[in-house]
């Protein structure tokens, strides 16, 4: 086998490398000979022109330094409270050494700030200055050199396994906590310290009460970046009228704090994405967190379309924080996102009987708007007010072309869709700490969500006959307002008994009352202007749906050595009622146990379980029984004899960090049964006489008994030898479900499997690279066949600092995707290449990008669903070469 000549230079250079690096180990302990976790070890070599050394123990005390051999080093072991050693090495061979602190009674103030990292209960702070050598330009580049920090693609930060929820500048939240937009664009030389909060949660009282594991990360400025402007500009042109500019600034003060965010580009660089969007969507308290579950506006259309052909993008985002006096903060932030785009997608759909292939052309202009306002609260340490409003805005058009190939035939069809939704949520929220062992919270929300949809078909194919009551004509015009309105009026309160430091009982009553209502109304547009209204068929809803919740749970919370274990039960008073041509009211009472146990064997290595028996109520269109489009070739009809979903959800989850031995570790394992649950049933036009029409569905919803049963997995494993990360990831997922297709009831099973191989190099002078391979496996199995699709994706990721200023960034992907039970294969290359210049103390930076270097045309997936599998090629922007200049305020 012809072996890559990159995997030669990594041997032959990490093999070299080896050889000239000795280890020194060991254990610190105090003078009672309990090992001391996160204890400082710096190397500082006699030589000054080379790098410091550093290493943090473990939760048993463990450290280990990869020194240079035979270079002359200072060893220097610090402690909070502790009197610091130095102990001079010379590094011959590797060498265990062990070291014994004694505790100190003098404030070692110049100590502390010679540490790179202190631990003090949860709270850990990183001095950024002793992991950092200049070349970083973001923040996320300066979180990427802490040790147990990892900034993921999509913006997202975790530390030692555990994903950061909360972002705070100066503590502060960075507009509303998203990390994202924090890590993407502040500037890293702004940055002094950071710290991380484990079990976070905004009201200091409220700590250890909740069972949230939130983490929240606060960046700590430089005092000189404190009370002026400071950010960064960029503009550049590329390629075939391709453009790029963005803003970033920043203003801190004492008690002003004001960012802004802004960018405008053509190259498919999304600023706001549907994982942004949903750290935007309002919030409450970890500990009523459970309570709310608003799906928060139809902003679907804007957050969907990220491969796509044409892209014009507009974003701004301003963020004020204002501390008005020592008990009051507010603070708000206003974010705006235009979208323009056009996407080209080639599906080939498999049904049970026939296959239709599909061409969708869509253009699209999406804009969103969303404002927030945060008034803060705190007459005294012990009790605390929020006031949160959140008024979200969008307003999306749509143009689809679809052409549609069944058994030779063929429809085409123009689709417009317009949707104006908003959204609005208030929200009071009171905290008291009434005693030391009670303690009272309560809020009261409102929700108003709006949805204002309207629909229009074209097509001079006959492509609607038998699907919908249509009046035969040379040109076929279809049109449907569909219009939900949403209101939920909700009211929780909570009491907090701490019996003793290990034993907590809580109370929560609440009522949570939701009033939906749902209009369609599907007509045809003759040629002689008149309007063909399906209402006489069976068309056309107009449904007042009424949900109240009246709700009770006990939880009991106890904590024994390494064990912690909380087990409550509420009970559900669940009374319904719909208003259509009929009334129909309905109650009924609903138990749900839930378990919770925490094992911490230590604070880098635990276990958690949870068990909840869960239950939840369909939309209002689910209860709808007349019938509505819901695209060209299919028709949906609700039953209002539709009750609760009932669901078992357990979980396990295993964590592992040790710095001493290199090692990130954990694993999840998740349960999922329906024992009531509402699907979907759908019924195919198959006696038509046109082959083209027989992929018209009938679907209506029907709750099955045991109708779905799921088990998913994931290990994520990180191991660093010497001067390589070897990572490991494999997930699966295993779902079988009852479906009903043509009143026949079948059991479809769903199996994937995906699993990724990397090596990463750590060395000093050499680039980072990343080597690694990834594969999907997906595997759907009906009564009537079995489909198989796989996707095999060797990469490679460049990151290079070199000379005095230059940073090269490279990433490769190549895709080998197959369907193996059509035989298709399609291979793939995405590439994608940075090169930035900035001078030490200059203020001006220059870059140079290419995207998508070798000009691929597609991207190759696939989808399962209820009864349908689908083949998707999607077609991407083509290759972009951007010249950039940057300037740093």
């Amino acid at each position: 086998m012809k072996k890559n000549p990159l995997t030669y230079i990594l041997l032959l250079f990490s093999i070299t490398t080896f050889s000239q690096k000795v280890t020194l180990y060991g254990v610190i302990k105090d003078s009672l000979q309990n090992p001391l976790s996160y204890a400082n070890v710096i190397a500082k070599p006699k030589d000054v022109s080379k790098n410091l050394q550093f290493a943090i123990t473990d939760n048993e005390g463990y450290y280990k330094l990869v020194l240079a051999k035979g270079d002359t080093i200072t060893i220097s072991i610090s402690y909070l409270g502790y009197k610091p050693i130095n102990y001079e090495f010379v590094a011959l061979k590797s060498t265990k050494k062990d070291f014994v602190l004694q505790q100190s009674s003098e404030q070692l103030d110049e100590v502390v700030i010679e540490m790179p990292v202190t631990v003090r209960g949860d709270t850990t702070t990183y001095n950024t200055q002793k992991f950092i050598d200049g070349s970083e330009r973001k923040l996320k580049n300066v979180l990427k050199k802490l040790p147990g920090v990892e900034v993921n693609k999509d913006g997202s930060v975790t530390v030692q396994g555990k994903k950061v929820t909360k972002m705070l500048v100066d503590g502060k939240k960075f507009f509303g906590g998203s990390s994202k937009l924090a890590v993407e664009n502040i500037p890293a030389d702004a940055v002094d310290k950071v710290k991380v909060i484990d079990n976070y949660n905004e009201v200091a009282f409220l700590k250890g009460l909740t069972d949230s594991d939130d983490m929240a990360m606060d960046i700590q400025l430089k005092e000189d970046k404190k009370r002026f402007v400071f950010g960064d500009l960029e503009a550049g042109k590329g390629n075939s009228n391709f453009y790029k500019t963005s803003a970033n600034l920043f203003y801190y003060s004492p008690k002003t704090n004001v960012n802004f965010i802004g960018n405008i580009n053509n190259i498919g660089e999304k600023t706001f994405t549907f994982r942004d969007y949903m750290s935007f969507s309002g919030g409450v308290n970890a500990i009523f967190s459970g309570n709310f579950n608003y799906k928060g506006g139809d902003f679907s259309q804007f957050l969907q379309n990220r491969d796509v052909v044409e892209s014009r993008q507009k974003f701004g985002a301003l963020n004020i924080t204002k501390t008005t006096s020592s008990k009051l903060d507010v603070a708000g932030y206003f974010i705006f996102s235009n979208s323009d785009i056009k996407n080209a997608i080639e599906t080939q759909n498999q049904y049970a009987t026939l296959t239709e292939d599909r061409t969708n052309t869509t253009v699209a202009d999406n804009t969103l708007g969303i404002g927030n306002l945060n008034v803060e609260y705190t007459p005294n340490d012990k009790e605390k007010w929020y006031a949160r409003t959140q008024i979200k805005r969008t307003n999306n058009a749509n143009e689809n072309s679809l052409v549609s190939v069944v058994a030779a035939n063929t429809n085409t069809i123009g689709t417009d869709r317009n949707l104006i939704a908003t959204y609005i949520n208030q929200n009071i929220e009171w905290h008291k700490r009434q005693s030391d062992k009670h303690t009272f919270s309560s809020i009261v929300n409102y929700v108003f969500d709006k949805n204002n949809q309207n629909a229009f078909w074209q097509t001079q194919d006959n492509a609607f006959n038998g699907l919908i009551p249509i009046t035969e004509q040379s040109l076929y015009l279809i049109n449907q307002i569909k219009n939900t309105t949403t209101q939920n009026i909700d009211a929780v309160f909570k009491h907090f008994w701490e019996v003793n430091n290990n034993n907590h009982i809580y109370t929560t009553m609440g009522n949570k009352l939701l009033l939906e209502q749902f209009f369609t109304d599907d007509s045809q547009t003759l040629d002689d202007g008149t309007t063909n209204n399906f209402a006489q068929n069976g068309f056309g809803n107009d449904l007042d749906f009424k949900l109240n919740d009246l709700f009770v749970g006990v939880q009991y919370k106890f904590r024994t050595g390494i064990f912690t274990v909380k087990q409550g039960v509420f009970a559900h008073n669940y009374n319904w009622s719909l208003h259509q041509q009929t009334q129909l009211d309905q109650n009924k009472w609903v138990i749900l146990p839930e378990f919770l146990a925490k094992i911490e064997f230590n604070k880098s290595k635990k276990i958690t379980i949870n068990y909840n028996l869960k239950t939840s109520f369909s939309d209002a269109s689910r209860f709808a029984n007349r019938f509505f489009l819901q695209s060209y070739n299919s028709v949906f009809r609700g039953n209002e004899r539709l009750q609760n979903n009932l669901f078992h959800a357990a979980r396990i989850y295993y964590s592992r960090f040790s710095l001493y031995r290199g090692l990130l570790l954990f694993s999840s394992l998740s349960y999922n049964k329906q024992v009531k649950g509402v699907r979907n049933t759908v019924q195919f036009d198959t006696n038509n006489t046109n082959p083209a029409l027989r992929v018209n569905q009938f679907l209506t919803a029907q709750l099955f008994d045991n109708p779905s049963e799921s088990l998913r997995g994931n290990i994520h494993l990180e191991k660093t030898i010497k001067e390589l990360k070897y990572k490991f990831d494999v997930g699966f997922f295993n779902n079988q479900y009852l479906q009903q297709i043509d009143n026949v009831l079948q059991t479809n099973k769903n199996k994937n499997y995906d699993y990724e191989i990397a090596i990463e190099t750590l060395f000093d002078d050499f680039p980072t690279l990343e080597i690694g391979f990834k594969q999907n496996v997906g595997r759907f199995i009906s009564s009537n066949n079995t489909s198989k699709f796989t996707t095999t994706s060797p990469f490679i990721n460049v990151d290079y600092d070199f000379l005095e200023g230059f940073i090269f960034n490279f990433d490769y992907t190549k895709s080998n995707y197959q369907n193996k039970t059509l035989n298709q294969k399609n291979v793939y290359e995405i590439a994608n290449a940075t090169l930035s210049y900035r001078q030490e103390n200059s203020a001006w930076s220059f870059k140079l990008k290419a995207q998508n270097l070798f000009n691929a045309q597609f991207k190759q997936s696939n989808s399962f669903n209820d009864f349908l599998i689908s083949d998707r090629r999607t077609f991407i922007l083509p290759r972009i070469l951007l010249f950039s200049i940057g300037y740093n305020l």
